[in-house]
C-alpha cells in the first residue's frame, strides 16, 4: 500500500542512540504519521492516523513536563487502533513505550528514552508539533488537481475587491455583503487591490479558509467555510479582527477550564501506575 502513498513531510530526530524517523504521508483513504525507531539491527514502527498527531503531541508533552511526578500509563484510543503508552525503567534510565494494537496489523511497539531532564521526550514531543502545525498548510494531494476549480467556485460567492476574484452581479455582492455596505467593506464598485496572505485549517470534515486582502477603502479578511459542496463565507474588516481575537480567546480560555481541550478529552483513558521496570 505505501508504494502508492505520497509524501508530504519528513522528519529525523535522535535521542541517545537511537534514530526516529517521522513521515507525513497521503493515500486515497487520507493522511497519516508513520513513526520509525531505528537502532544498530532492529527498526520497528507505528502508524498515527492524522488525527492522533495532537493527541501524540499532547501526551509526550504529559510524560515530558511531569519530571518528579508519578506517572501513569496512559490509553489512546483513535478509530480502530488503541495506542498504549508506558513509562519504564532500566539500566540506561526511563524510556515510554508506545504500543499500537488493531485488527488489520499486528502489534507494534517504539521505545523512546527520556534523555537527560526528558529532554529525549520533550524533543519528541516538538516534532510532533511542528507536523501537526504544518498538517493545517498542507494541500491533500488528492485536492490538488481540483484546487483551481474549488477556488473559483469560492470566488463566486466573495466580492469582488481582491485581484483574480470573479466579478458578479449586485444580488451576490449583496448576499455576501450581509447588509455591511460599501461604507464598511467598499464591496461595490470592483475595485481591485492585492491579496496579501492566505492560509488553510482543515478541521475534521470541514476546511476553512482565510484570505487577507485589501482594496482603495482598506483591508479585510475573508473567511470561508467549506464542507462538501456546502460553502459560506463572512468578511471582516480590520478594524473588528482585534475584537475577534479577543472573543475566541475568551472561548478558548472557557473550554480549557471546563477540561475540553487536552488529554483529558475521553479517548485517553489513564489505566495504571506506569512506573515499571523492562529493557529498551
Amino acid at each position: 500500500m505505501e508504494n502508492s502513498d505520497t509524501e508530504l513531510l519528513t522528519k529525523t530526530l535522535q535521542v541517545e542512540h537511537k534514530l526516529f524517523y517521522f513521515d507525513l504521508k497521503e493515500n486515497p483513504r487520507g493522511r497519516y504519521l508513520k513513526i520509525s525507531e531505528k537502532t544498530s539491527g532492529s527498526r520497528s514502527t507505528i502508524i498515527v492516523p492524522l488525527d492522533g498527531v495532537a493527541w501524540f503531541a499532547d501526551l509526550f508533552n504529559y510524560y515530558a513536563s511531569n519530571d518528579g511526578q508519578e506517572l501513569y500509563s496512559k490509553e489512546l484510543q483513535l478509530d480502530i487502533k488503541v495506542f498504549y503508552f508506558d513509562v519504564g525503567e532500566n539500566k540506561r534510565g526511563r524510556f515510554l513505550r508506545v504500543s499500537e494494537a488493531s485488527v488489520s496489523r499486528s502489534r507494534s511497539t517504539i521505545i523512546v528514552p527520556a534523555g537527560n531532564d526528558s529532554d529525549g521526550w520533550s524533543a519528541f514531543r516538538d516534532v510532533l508539533a511542528e507536523i501537526h502545525k504544518a498538517c493545517s498548510l498542507i494541500i491533500p494531494t488528492q485536492q490538488q488537481a481540483s484546487a483551481t476549480s474549488e477556488q473559483l467556485q469560492l470566488r463566486g460567492l466573495s466580492d469582488p475587491v481582491a485581484p483574480g476574484f470573479i466579478s458578479v452581479g449586485s444580488s451576490q455582492e449583496n448576499s455576501v455583503d450581509g447588509g455591511m455596505g460599501d461604507k464598511s467593506m467598499g464591496l461595490a464598485g470592483g475595485e481591485s487591490g492585492g491579496v496579501v496572505m492566505a492560509k488553510v485549517i482543515r478541521a475534521e470534515q470541514k476546511r476553512f479558509f482565510f484570505d487577507l486582502g485589501s482594496n482603495s477603502r482598506g483591508q479585510f479578511l475573508r473567511i470561508s467555510e467549506v464542507t462538501g459542496s456546502d460553502r459560506s463565507v463572512i468578511i471582516l474588516p480590520v478594524s473588528v479582527l482585534e475584537q475577534f481575537h479577543d472573543a475566541l480567546g475568551q472561548f478558548v480560555d472557557i473550554t480549557r477550564s471546563q477540561g475540553l481541550t487536552g488529554s483529558s478529552l475521553p479517548n485517553v483513558r489513564t489505566i495504571a501506575s506506569a512506573n515499571r521496570r523492562s529493557e529498551n
